[in-house]
């Protein structure tokens, strides 16, 4: 008979520690103060009024929570899902958007509502700073893998890396000492990426002020990410064929403005809105 493969027994502390996971910090501190007012008698009555206080706050914080996941929910439920039931039926079968989008993590340029996407029109991957790094199947997986379903699966014909203004990944891309020392674990590694852009920005925007740089950069950091695209060979390739098109753009939402622009290198917007 074959060997039987060797398999590592479950570990019960790492288990332990993945089910305590698992739990909503909130509601782990609601059930320990509930615990303690259980178990400790001789509490005093202010410390007794005191954990209350907390358990109720507490447990109000998990409450309010839900409840806006569960409004938003419901209005997408009513004023989009239930109002298009031609759209949504189609991507229950399936999706083939026109579009690969890769935007900032930042709370106030999503895609969706900047661009006014629809379900089913746009592939997104948002990090910080929008950036793409180079081809590395090792060290950028993920991003990798996102590209090479977009391009070779889905079929996109369009790949948009968009920045935006008041960047903060940009503003720490800008801040990192010349000599290469780091204060965070992932952000300063990862807006290195864009590393040659502040090299450029330092090198021919001396005389602006550091707002405008941060701008200038901003964009910049767009322009080396499309670099960046074309070290994907199925990326390349696309755009030999002209089966895909790469388009930078800047989203300003403080003065509401939209720049794009093609794979050019020069940063010269072919369309201003």
């Amino acid at each position: 008979m074959p060997p039987h493969p060797v398999v590592d027994p479950p570990n019960p502390d790492l288990t332990t520690r993945r089910s305590k996971m698992a739990i909503d910090p909130c509601e782990e501190a609601i059930s320990g103060l509930k615990k303690l007012l259980s178990e400790k008698k001789e509490l005093t009555a202010e410390a007794a009024a005191k954990v209350r206080r907390i358990t109720s706050e507490l447990a109000s914080a998990t409450d309010k929570t839900a409840e806006r996941i569960r409004a938003g929910f419901d209005h997408f439920k009513k004023e989009n899902f239930e109002k298009n039931p031609v759209l949504h039926g189609e991507l229950a079968k399936g999706q083939s958007p026109k579009f690969m989008v890769f935007a900032c993590s930042d709370s106030r340029v999503c895609p969706s509502h900047v661009l006014n996407f629809q379900p089913g029109e746009a592939f997104m991957v948002r990090n910080i700073a929008n950036m793409v790094p180079p081809y590395d199947k090792t060290k950028y997986s993920g991003i990798g893998a996102a590209i090479e379903y977009a391009v070779l699966h889905l079929k996109v014909e369009n790949i948009l890396v968009i920045g935006h203004s008041a960047c903060g990944g940009i503003k720490g891309l800008m801040s990192i000492p010349d000599d290469g020392t780091t204060k965070s674990d992932f952000i300063e590694d990862w807006v290195s990426i864009c590393k040659a852009a502040k090299a450029k920005v330092q090198s021919e925007c001396k005389d602006l002020d550091l707002a405008d740089k941060h701008t200038f950069l901003e964009k910049e950091a767009v322009n080396i990410s499309l670099g960046n695209l074309l070290t994907y060979p199925f990326v390349r390739e696309g755009v030999l064929k002209k089966t895909l098109a790469l388009k930078g753009g800047h989203y300003d939402f403080i003065n509401g403005s939209l720049e794009l622009w093609n794979l050019n290198f020069n940063l010269n917007p072919v369309t201003s809105i």
